[in-house]
């Protein structure tokens, strides 16, 4: 049975739920309320089934987080994602998900879920009850646009994702692009490269020599034997200089 939702045009308007989170903190209990969260800021927000959870784990969180420094500079104070598990779970998968910009918050009762119309039935797959995916943005504790995904079959991502909510929050906004380096441990010129990444402001991802990452595979990917090799949105850049040149181009490496 798809469950029964509530409109976007029902809670856009209304204050969001007053309720306590039961969150932990340098492993000790710390009560943080509604308000704590809320008011006074400007706050983006989505709640999503579990953590750890395919979808969740692949696509809805880490887009945030790759998206977070845009909200930032887009007068986001704070984004928070939102579940129904208790505060252990979603602390490890903050660290396991290296999502040091997003505030977990866990909603372990539901009570914040059920407040926003939003707690529903998954018993089938063993969940018990949980919140259905969506986001919405909150000013001063006031919600102004609510993304409810629609009610069909499965775990739609369709309309909650951080890029529709990113466009919505400011259409003038440009995604970075993503980064990746591949590195070499003890490389002089591979941590050259990272610190000229991190000066430009651009988060990346790095693979190193080792395990699966061989330098047969560097030479498939960019066709090179030299290490690092910086991937930016799919192209190849290049090495430590040519990483810098590009950085020295009139626009390269800047948000919209």
């Amino acid at each position: 049975m798809l469950p029964s939702l509530p409109t976007a045009q029902s809670l856009e308007g209304k204050a969001v739920p007053q309720v306590i989170f039961k969150t932990r903190a340098d492993e000790q209990w710390c009560d943080v309320s509604s308000d704590d969260i809320f008011k006074g800021r400007t706050v983006v927000v989505f709640s999503l089934p579990g953590a750890y959870t395919p979808t969740c784990s692949s696509t809805h969180l880490p887009r945030y987080n790759e998206l977070a420094p845009s909200f930032k500079a887009s007068g986001v104070d704070r984004i928070v994602c939102l579940a129904v598990n208790d505060a252990f779970v979603m602390n490890e998968w903050k660290r396991d998900q290296e999502a040091e910009d997003i505030t977990l918050l866990p909603d372990g009762n539901g009570e914040f879920t059920a407040g926003m119309g939003l707690l529903v039935d998954k018993s089938d797959i063993g969940f018990g009850r949980r919140s259905w995916r969506y986001s919405m943005l909150v000013r001063d504790g006031v919600i102004e646009k609510v993304f409810i995904e629609p009610a069909s079959a499965g775990d739609p991502l369709e309309v909650s994702d951080a890029d529709t909510m990113l466009k919505y929050v400011n259409p003038q906004a440009v995604a970075p692009e993503p980064v990746v380096i591949f590195a070499k441990p003890g490389c002089p010129h591979c941590a050259r490269a990272k610190a000229l990444l991190a000066a430009g402001g651009l988060r990346y991802e790095e693979l190193s020599l080792g395990g699966q990452i061989r330098s047969s595979t560097l030479r498939a990917v960019s066709g090179r034997g030299t290490w690092p090799q910086v991937f930016i949105g799919g192209r190849l850049i290049g090495g430590a200089d040519e990483l810098e040149a590009w950085l020295a181009a009139p626009g390269a490496g800047r948000e919209g």
